[in-house]
């Protein structure tokens, strides 16, 4: 399978994206920095 690089990966988006790719059986590196633009609990809940 192939490897991907997702940033922002604790976004709502992103972490579907993530979520669907790892299903699929391949390699996801994410990546997210954590700022509290939004509620970090969310982003917290998302890793």
């Amino acid at each position: 399978m192939s490897k991907y690089l997702v940033t922002g990966a604790a976004g709502f988006i992103a972490a579907k994206v993530c979520e669907l790719l790892l299903a699929e059986g391949h390699t996801v590196v994410g990546i997210d920095n954590l700022n509290d633009y939004y509620d970090i609990r969310l982003k917290d809940y998302r890793l």
